[in-house]
């Protein structure tokens, strides 16, 4: 008889033992292996089925296993997955007409990771900088918020303000200044001629969903205006549809001369993109910057189908829809110790006055996958295409499961 060419799946005691004996410990995680996914659903090596409220920290836009994301990726695949930055492919020229054609940019440059995204932007910044001050002293501050995160490579790192992240690596990038988001007095004194970019989350992720109020992203806009700092909008979590806009800044008529992009757009592909105006643009030149394996043919084909489907308008609308459903739903449930509901569309944090480690633990449990945004902040960020039948599910389970650890 022929040879099986089916392997046995490891049990989730070995999957779990071998990652404790082979993997650099970076990171703390459940006990329990994901096999597959469906739509807004995981499910683990026993066959429990999860409703996923983590998207994979906001990244998988359409879910698990969307068919046109399949049948695009599969295809593709049997065409040409890499070719490097060294040639031209339809692919990349493709997404990036999408991105400039539906924002503020004119040009985008491509990368692998969010994090990679803010470092391009930090070098953008500083070369328009140098570019500007045409052989004076050149200004190489950046303006920084509390509370923001920017990713864990040295360069983003250094505008990411929480102390744990940072002290272990020290000294990283200087001349960074943290103000405080939202306050319009510290920030009107931290801008003198020394400052060359700003970089801001309109919404805060992993520091706790927090909302950067137009009327401070206005001022923040004209003084960037009035210094000639470039100002950068971080949009690499709280972008591409997930606030019910396209943009999360579009909400505010404040515009950004950079902004950044990750999570996202390729579905769960590995991609991230920098889009800039044609003056942040010119001030760069072949070999300024670069990747090796960004903008792939493969990645940025099932960026083309992620971005058609989030860009449309109707599907906006039922993001948008789908949000303030789920945030009435919440405020409904009047839990002891919640403090407030905030964010925007379908990403929202629930303050609450005491650790929510221990809910979603309990709600895990149950078959509803949660993440936090700090010690006290339930960060729910599901696939856009959940559903209001999902939603109370959601909403019923953190409820219980509050109930019975109280």
């Amino acid at each position: 008889m022929p040879r099986s060419n089916q392997v046995e799946a490891p049990s989730t005691d070995e999957v779990i033992a071998g990652e404790a004996r082979y993997l650099v410990q970076t990171y703390t995680r459940p006990a329990r292996v994901f096999t597959h996914g469906e739509g807004a659903y995981l499910f683990d090596a026993t066959g429990k089925r999860y409703l996923d409220f983590a998207a994979g920290i906001a990244v998988n836009a359409l879910g698990h296993a969307d068919p046109e994301w399949v049948q695009a990726v599969a295809k593709q695949s049997t065409r040409l997955a890499h070719v490097s930055n060294l040639y031209h492919t339809a692919e990349h020229v493709q997404l990036a007409q999408r991105l400039v054609e539906h924002s503020f940019a004119d040009r985008v440059f491509f990368c692998n990771s969010g994090t990679e995204a803010n470092e391009a932007a930090l070098k953008f910044a500083r070369k328009y900088a140098f570019v500007r001050a045409a052989g004076a002293a050149t200004g190489t501050r950046v303006i920084a918020f509390e509370n923001g995160f920017h990713g864990r490579t040295i360069g983003a790192l250094s505008m990411t303000a929480k102390p744990q992240y940072r002290e272990p690596f020290a000294p990283l990038v200087p001349d960074v200044v943290f103000l405080a988001l939202n306050d319009l007095d510290a920030l009107a004194a931290a801008f003198d001629g020394h400052v060359c970019a700003a970089i801001v989350e309109p919404i805060q992720g992993e520091g706790g969903v927090n909302v950067a109020s137009a009327e401070f992203l206005r001022e923040l806009r004209r003084l960037c205006d009035e210094s000639g700092a470039v100002l950068i909008f971080d949009e690499v979590q709280c972008g591409l549809g997930r606030t019910g806009s396209l943009w999360a800044h579009t909400a505010t008529g404040v515009y950004p001369d950079i902004m950044t992009l990750a999570k996202p757009l390729a579905g769960g592909l590995p991609i991230g993109a920098v889009l800039v105006t044609d003056a942040v643009a010119a001030a760069l030149r072949p070999g300024d910057h670069g990747s090796t394996f960004a903008a792939g043919p493969l990645v940025c084909r099932a960026a083309q189908v992620v971005f058609d489907r989030v860009s449309d308008p109707q599907f906006l609308a039922r993001v948008a829809a789908s949000g303030a459903y789920l945030r009435d739903r919440l405020l409904a449930l009047e839990l002891d110790n919640m403090l407030q509901v905030r964010g925007a569309g379908l990403l929202l944090g629930a303050q609450f006055s005491v650790p929510v480690k221990p809910l979603i633990g309990a709600a895990a449990e149950c078959g509803l996958l949660l993440i936090s945004a700090g010690d006290n902040v339930l960060r729910l960020c599901p696939p856009l295409i959940v559903d209001q039948a999902q939603i109370d599910f959601a909403v019923e389970t953190i409820g219980s499961c509050w109930s019975a650890l109280q």
